[in-house]
């Protein structure tokens, strides 16, 4: 039987704490789903078809990983990939009580299905997606922080910057 975890997220774009917690959490299941979470509340910089081909290519390293999309509640999107678990990265304890919420109500739905909270890995507990896009929107050096192809989408969303700035 395989054992699979969806690890939903808008990665918006994918961070290396993002891949951090897919590299782990390959230690734990059989294959991993990294899945964009489309939410009509949020304004992303990269679209859906973007966010895959990023991630894609930031992951094309790991031969258990799939790459996909979902619109509406996790627990039917995981039920319909047969997976076992909701895999969730937490950077600090202000992510805790979110995540917490939100697993106690995936877990009022199905009970079958658990989540599974990694810790981000120390060097990237105070990376987010939102804290990257503010800091290339400036042209600052985010070659770190990022897989090198969400640096190259990024640098590219933010041309104008990056060619005055240089």
């Amino acid at each position: 039987m395989t054992r699979i975890a969806i690890y939903p997220g808008s990665f918006d774009p994918i961070t290396n704490g993002h891949v951090d917690v897919v590299e782990r959490g390959l230690k734990i299941f059989d294959k991993v789903i990294v899945s964009i979470l489309t939410n009509k509340n949020k304004k992303p910089l990269f679209s859906v078809d973007e966010r895959l081909d990023i991630i894609r290519e930031s992951l094309k390293g790991f031969d258990r990983v799939e790459v996909d999309a979902f619109e509406g509640l996790i627990i039917d999107y995981a039920v319909k990939k047969n997976a076992a678990a909701i895999l969730r990265g937490m950077r600090a304890m202000s992510d805790f009580e979110n995540e917490f919420q939100m697993a106690m109500f995936n877990r009022r739905l199905n009970r079958e299905i658990q989540t599974v909270f990694l810790m981000t890995g120390m060097r990237w507990i105070f990376t987010s997606s939102s804290g990257i896009k503010e800091l290339a929107s400036f042209g600052g050096d985010i070659h770190d922080l990022v897989p090198p192809f969400a640096e190259q989408k990024l640098k590219e969303k933010f041309h104008d910057v990056y060619t005055t700035n240089r």
